[in-house]
Order: structure tokens, then C-alpha cells, then sequence
């Protein structure tokens, strides 16, 4: 029962930590004996004194300021709450009169009548002073860098609300939090986009600090605020290590909960639930990885009309080559790729075998598959081997497909159930791909392949085929003992390498 307590505890404390290091939009301020608010920048305090970008320049600039007379005040970014009389309590928003400064972990101060200490750290943060300096930072470089931090800070704080009101203060190992995950649990899926953004974010600071003036500047903000000896992108990887640490915690503290204990089934469904929102998200991060490489190998198909493959599709399901067979008995030799919903007919130019030309798609949507046995088909009245058809739901649409082998043909016969399979998981896990992360996609692809001739060396291999687990076990169970920056690459589901794209990352247009 101690056990669960301490743990119950530390779920307050870990969610409290978990805010403050997402990173809020930061407001801090300092008053004047007038009462007028003066706004200070980083260049301000800098040229005002050089001494305050050392490091403690923060606690030394209001320290100084409190010795000179002055009243110093600062905006507390979330809740800080406390059963300590020792400590300040307080709530997001309040004003707080920092009285001293001199230890870096914890100041005093005054909130309405009672003065006692408080935590420096939750009155920080990056995204305020940048949005403030326009001339460094465009809107598109901010939002590139941040992403949607500031919903997962509002969302946490809530989160937080809800989680403290479950915490039994007075007998911790009777708290019950299990409720509180699945409440949130949709709310979790904000992360998604985060994590997905975060690479990007990664790409547009490290071209930032190359500059001089870029590193200066984020220094000079984790020291006016205090924040700990870490560079910006560790803090902006925070939220992509906490997403993934829950599963860890909801198991551990199943562990100490016995089975007769009120909120026990609660606590393994918020276990289940949590697993499965990182399934998601690294579901969404796998396709959002494998849209650039679709839309590079779109742009080197020759002569492709209509839509782009990205408008409906995002994966690579299988490829490789049937024979098609019109109703009079003409054979077609043709390259096929089948993604979720489309499957993709190219051929290949009779003097150069690596290029390969558009020659339309069919809608799987709006197919159904029939196996054949060997012998004549008595609809097309043909003799046929290795055969299967595609049938339409809406019209008299039949298309007829030879495989060389029995195995290529069962290899078909596979993806095509997986493919429905995937589009029937993709719909129940809401899985969708942001129409602006398409568009960059394709963008970035027909830059890359502006200048550079059509086609490509070395024919497309059809990748190996990739079984398919339910929904619910889609997701690996990581030990505890894991240290956490390994969490998230192993919480990532395992798949096989795609000869396919081993071989597209070997082809001419794109050789550097």
C-alpha cells in the first residue's frame, strides 16, 4: 500500500514537472516603484549589464534590482500546488512579488498575504521573446519550431486539474487516477501532431544555430528564465519523451495495485489506452515518414495524370508484375504498385527497362477480389493460370490478372487483404495525413527532381510481405528498465525493411 502511494504521489508531481517542461508562452515582468510595467527583452538587460547572460544572470539582474529599491513581479505559468506550508501556493495567472532571488532552484515571495518559497522554474520559457523579435523569427519559422506546443501546455493543465482532484492527499494509496486517463485519452492524440512536426523542428534549429546571433539568443533565454543547463532542442523533445513514458508509469503502478483495489480496472484500461495512443502516433509518424518517398517516386513515373498518389493514399502495401488480360484474349505486361486504396498500373519503355510510364489506377475502394482456379474461365471463356480478378461493386468493371508463379500469386492475393485490412485500421484509428504535409511532400519532390531526366535505374523489387497484427496489439511492450531517451525509438512498431525503397534510394534522379 506504500508503494502505490508514493507512486499515486509521484503522478501529481510527474505531471506538475511535465507542464513546466512542455514550455508555455512566458510572462514575466518587472514593475517599476510608479507601479508602471516595464517589459524588459533580452537585448535590454544585456547591454544594461553584460554580467546577466554569465550563468545566475537571472537570479543576479532581479536580485540587484530588489536591492536597489525596485518591486520585482512575476506571472506564474501554471498551478503550483503544495501541502508544504513552507511553500507558496498558487494558480496559473497569479502575480507573485519575488523578494529574493539568491538560490537558483527556489525563490521568495509574496501571493496576496503569505510569503514563502516558490518554484523559480515555473515562471520560464522561449516562445514568448521569439514571437517579439520578428525580425529573426517569421511567423512560419515559429510555428516550424514550436509546432502546437501551447495546446499540449493547455491540455496538460487540465489534464493536471483533473489528475490532482482523483489524488487522495490523506491516504495516497487509496487515489484512484485510472478514470482521469480515459477521460483524456483523445485529448492524448494532440501529441501526434507534435511528434510529427518535431524532426522538422530539429532540421530548422540546427540551420538556425549556425549563426552566432541564433545561439546567443536562445542562451540569453534559458538564462533570463532560469531554466535548466539543457539546449532548446532538449526541452522541445520533452513532450515527445513524456507521450511515451505513460504506457511505463500505468504499468508500473498496475504492478503495486492489487486486484481487489477500486480503481485496478481502471488503471489496466488507462494502461491499454495509453499503449494504444503511442500506437497511434508512431503509426501516424511511420506514414508521415513514407509520404516523401511516395511522392519522389511519383514525380519519377513518366507521364502521370490525374491526382496525386498522396491525395488518397499513403503507403506502400506490395508491388510487382502481372500480366493483365483484356476480354479478347490481348495480354498486357505491366508493373503494378498497390497502396491503401489505389493500385497503380505502369509499364515499362521497351529500349530503356528502367523507366516507367503512367498507365492508370484502380480504385480498391470499389473492387472486390476473386480468386480463380487454374483452367478456362467461363466468363471470359480463357484459359487461365495463376489467375485472380478484380470486380467492381458499381458497374460491370472486371479486370483479369496473370501471375508467373503460384507464389507471386499468393503474395497478391495477401496484399490485397492486407491492403483492406490497413484501410479498416487506418478508419478506426483516425489515421489521416495533414493536407499541408502532402502538399510539401510533393512540393519538395518535384524540386528535387526538376532538372533531372525521368526514370530511374533498377526496376522496382516487390517489398516482402508484412504481416498485420490486430489493432489492439499493434504496439510493443518496453521494458522498464529502459532508460527513457530509448523510449520512443523502441516504442515504435518493427517492420521489415522494403526492398522496394532500398532499391528507389539507388535511383539515378536522385543520386547526389
Amino acid at each position: 500500500m506504500v508503494a502505490r502511494g508514493e507512486i499515486a504521489r509521484f503522478w501529481s508531481l510527474e505531471s506538475l514537472h511535465m507542464v513546466s517542461s512542455d514550455g508555455g508562452t512566458e510572462s514575466s515582468a518587472l514593475v517599476d516603484d510608479n507601479g508602471s510595467e516595464e517589459d524588459f527583452s533580452y537585448e535590454d538587460l544585456c547591454q544594461a549589464n553584460p554580467r546577466y547572460l554569465q550563468p545566475g544572470g537571472e537570479q543576479l539582474a532581479i536580485n540587484e534590482l530588489i536591492g536597489d529599491g525596485s518591486v520585482v513581479c512575476a506571472e506564474a505559468l501554471w498551478d503550483h500546488v503544495t501541502m508544504d506550508d513552507q511553500e507558496l501556493g498558487f494558480k496559473a495567472g497569479d502575480v507573485i512579488q519575488v523578494l529574493e532571488a539568491s538560490n537558483k532552484d527556489w525563490w521568495w515571495g509574496r501571493n496576496e498575504d503569505k510569503e514563502a518559497w516558490f518554484p523559480a522554474s515555473f515562471v520560464r520559457g522561449y516562445i514568448r521573446q521569439c514571437r517579439k523579435h520578428t525580425g529573426m523569427f517569421t511567423v512560419a519559422q515559429l510555428a516550424t519550431i514550436f509546432g502546437n506546443i501551447e495546446d499540449i501546455y493547455k491540455f496538460q493543465r487540465k489534464f493536471l486539474k483533473d489528475l490532482e482532484k482523483q489524488y487522495n492527499k490523506e491516504e495516497p494509496h487509496l487515489s484512484e487516477i485510472g478514470s482521469c486517463f480515459l477521460q483524456h485519452q483523445e485529448g492524448f492524440a494532440i501529441y501526434s501532431e507534435y511528434c510529427n512536426n518535431h524532426p522538422g523542428a530539429c532540421l530548422e534549429l540546427a540551420q538556425l544555430m549556425k549563426q552566432g546571433k541564433y545561439r546567443h539568443f536562445f542562451e540569453a533565454c534559458r538564462l533570463l528564465q532560469q531554466m535548466i543547463d539543457i539546449a532548446i532542442d532538449g526541452f522541445l523533445l520533452t513532450p515527445v519523451q513524456k507521450i511515451c513514458k505513460y504506457p511505463l508509469q500505468l504499468a508500473e503502478l498496475l504492478k503495486y495495485t492489487t486486484q481487489e483495489h477500486s480503481d485496478y480496472s481502471n488503471i489496466k484500461a488507462a494502461y491499454e489506452a495509453m499503449k494504444n495512443v503511442a500506437c497511434l502516433i508512431n503509426e501516424r509518424k511511420r506514414k508521415l515518414e513514407s509520404i516523401d518517398k511516395i511522392a519522389r517516386w511519383q514525380v519519377s513515373i513518366v507521364g502521370w495524370e490525374g491526382l496525386d498518389i498522396l491525395d488518397r493514399s499513403s503507403e506502400l502495401i506490395h508491388s510487382g508484375e502481372l500480366t493483365k488480360i483484356t476480354k479478347q484474349g490481348k495480354s498486357q505486361q505491366r508493373t503494378f504498385f498497390l497502396f491503401d486504396h489505389q493500385l497503380v498500373s505502369c509499364k515499362k519503355d521497351l529500349l530503356r527497362r528502367d523507366m516507367l510510364y503512367y498507365k492508370g489506377r484502380m480504385d480498391m475502394d470499389e473492387m472486390e477480389l476473386v480468386d480463380l482456379e487454374d483452367g478456362r474461365d467461363k466468363d471470359w471463356n480463357l484459359s487461365v493460370k495463376n489467375a485472380f480478378k478484380l470486380v467492381s461493386k458499381s458497374s460491370d468493371e472486371v479486370h483479369l490478372f496473370c501471375a508467373k508463379k503460384q507464389e507471386d500469386k499468393a503474395r497478391w492475393l495477401q496484399a490485397c487483404a492486407d491492403e483492406r485490412k490497413r484501410v479498416q485500421e487506418d478508419r478506426e484509428m483516425g489515421m489521416e495525413i495533414p493536407e499541408n504535409q502532402k502538399k510539401l511532400a510533393m512540393l519538395n519532390a518535384q524540386k528535387a527532381g526538376q532538372g533531372k531526366s525521368k526514370g530511374y535505374s533498377g526496376c522496382p523489387v516487390a517489398p516482402p510481405h508484412q504481416g498485420l497484427h490486430p489493432l489492439h496489439q499493434r504496439h510493443v511492450t518496453v521494458p522498464t528498465s529502459v532508460p527513457q531517451q530509448q523510449v520512443f525509438a523502441l516504442a515504435e512498431p518493427k517492420r521489415k525493411p522494403s526492398l522496394f525503397w532500398h532499391t528507389f534510394n539507388k535511383l539515378t534522379p536522385f543520386r547526389k
